[in-house]
């Protein structure tokens, strides 16, 4: 009975951490914003909703759920840290809404030219 429980909790709780990231990613205004709305509820939405199905399982099984947990924390950070450097290469981040910009201090040095620095040349 109190297995029960904590599983419907986690379920449901991690299903709401999930709402809650669509909600943020559908609302929020800019990408870096959206990277995080994509990836840290998600990521605990989802290793809530993994702990819950694996209180209903035999240890065996669950362990294929804790692999799929390990998976997704190490993964996602990795994914929004590639698509946030691409998007802030391509001109898609305002760089006046960082508070310190060190990838474009490090590519200033490097001699990498955006391509919003490259349009206000012409």
């Amino acid at each position: 009975m109190l297995r029960d429980i904590v599983s419907s909790v986690l379920l449901l709780g991690g299903a709401l951490f999930c709402a809650v990231g669509a909600f943020g990613l559908l609302r929020f205004p800019d990408l870096l914003s959206r990277l995080q709305a994509a990836t840290k509820p998600q990521t605990v939405g989802l290793i809530m909703v993994l702990c819950g199905a694996a209180l209903q399982l035999n240890l065996i099984d669950a362990m294929g759920l804790v692999l799929v947990a390990l998976v997704q924390v190490v993964t996602a950070p990795v994914l929004s840290q590639l698509v946030g450097r691409a998007g802030y290469r391509i001109g898609a981040v305002e760089p006046t809404t960082l508070l310190r910009d060190q990838l474009g201090e490090r590519l200033r040095r490097e001699g990498y030219r955006s391509p919003r620095s490259q349009s206000q040349d012409r």
